[in-house]
């Protein structure tokens, strides 16, 4: 039983503490997909090209940024807390510690929540019309470059990524602010 047991817990991809956090997440970017993706296919095709659902799709974009930041603040709190310069704030770091703990936690989850958001922000502009233009190239490039991510991250757990999910993490995070600030 025992074994059974060891051979479980060398198995699992994601670890005991996050794993209910991951899969309320999933669950709920799934759903999300479901449902917008339902309600996309079902609008007249008149709309995909009217102004107002020009503003939906910029809706998923601005909710997938906001999450993003928030993700993109794990890496920039961790080199925070490194620098030699706080080395004789030890409240400043104690409280960053705290903060970094938090992010820590939510990172995997506000990250599935934001890859469901781009995706439907993705097709919601590929319905809209795709233009070959800096924005909309910069976005699908930033896109492409988001695709392995998740798959590093899966990797990261087991330490077999070799640094990819934080390499591919920052070009994306440049593509991404690329995209959305030019």
């Amino acid at each position: 039983m025992r074994e059974r047991e060891a051979a479980v817990r060398q198995t699992a991809w994601i670890p005991r503490k996050e794993r209910f956090g991951v899969t309320i997440a999933a669950a709920a970017a799934l759903v999300l997909l479901v449902w917008q993706l339902w309600s996309l296919a079902h609008m007249p095709a008149q709309t995909w090209h009217s102004r107002q659902f020009e503003h939906t799709f910029k809706n998923f974009g601005s909710n997938a940024r906001l999450l993003l930041f928030f993700v993109l603040a794990y890496y920039v709190l961790q080199r925070i807390i490194k620098l030699r310069q706080l080395s004789g704030y030890t409240q400043v770091k104690k409280w960053l510690a705290i903060l970094l703990r938090f992010v820590r936690t939510w990172h995997t989850p506000a990250a599935i929540l934001a890859i469901a958001l781009i995706i439907l922000h993705a097709v919601a502009v590929f319905l809209h019309g795709f233009v070959w233009d800096f924005n909309n190239i910069s976005g699908l490039l930033a896109l492409l470059v988001l695709l392995p991510v998740p798959v590093s991250g899966l990797l990261r757990y087991k330490r077999l990524d070799r640094k990819w999910h934080l390499r591919l993490g920052l070009a994306f995070a440049i593509l991404f602010l690329i995209h959305a600030f030019l």
